[in-house]
């Protein structure tokens, strides 16, 4: 097996976002957090669409589920849904500059959060009001040195 179909980096990409998502942060920029297992599916649904699609969304979203205590297929539902969403656009996402895959990859997170808010009223967790958009900001702040990161370690990973 060749090195750019090594799986462990991208393991281990995703190993590192679960762990940012319930890392304890102060209650006054908890609502900013980026959703960091979101964006990783976005980026490696976009990038390797053919491996890393809804199938592999579904597993980590029902993983993250179990890890936060949500409803359960809650967020294997939404990833699923992202990875469906970027995989269809994949060819125009990627030759976008920087900018506006920050700006497109918010509005698939600003759907994301759309579908958890839907749930969370459906169950009656209804919470956040305004802050719920928090997290699409901090997505668009966040994705272009996700990306720069992101294709490093692939670069990184293809050259040896």
């Amino acid at each position: 097996m060749s090195n750019r179909y090594r799986i462990w980096p991208v393991l281990a990409f995703f190993l590192v976002a679960m762990s940012l998502e319930v890392a304890p942060m102060p209650e006054a920029v908890a609502p900013w957090r980026p959703p960091w297992v979101a964006l990783s599916v976005i980026y490696w649904s976009m990038h390797r669409p053919g491996r890393y699609g809804v199938g592999v969304a579904w597993l980590i979203g029902l993983l993250l589920d179990v890890l936060k205590g949500a409803v359960l297929g809650q967020n294997a539902l939404s990833l699923a849904l992202a990875a469906y969403v970027t995989i269809k656009l994949c060819q125009r996402l990627r030759v976008f500059p920087i900018w506006q895959q920050a700006i497109s990859v918010s509005l698939i997170i600003a759907v994301l959060g759309f579908f958890g808010f839907w749930i969370d009223g459906m169950t009656g967790k209804l919470q956040g009001g305004w802050l719920r958009l928090a997290p699409v900001i901090s997505s668009m702040v966040v994705w272009p040195p996700l990306t720069w990161f992101a294709d490093r370690l692939v670069a990184s990973r293809v050259r040896r």
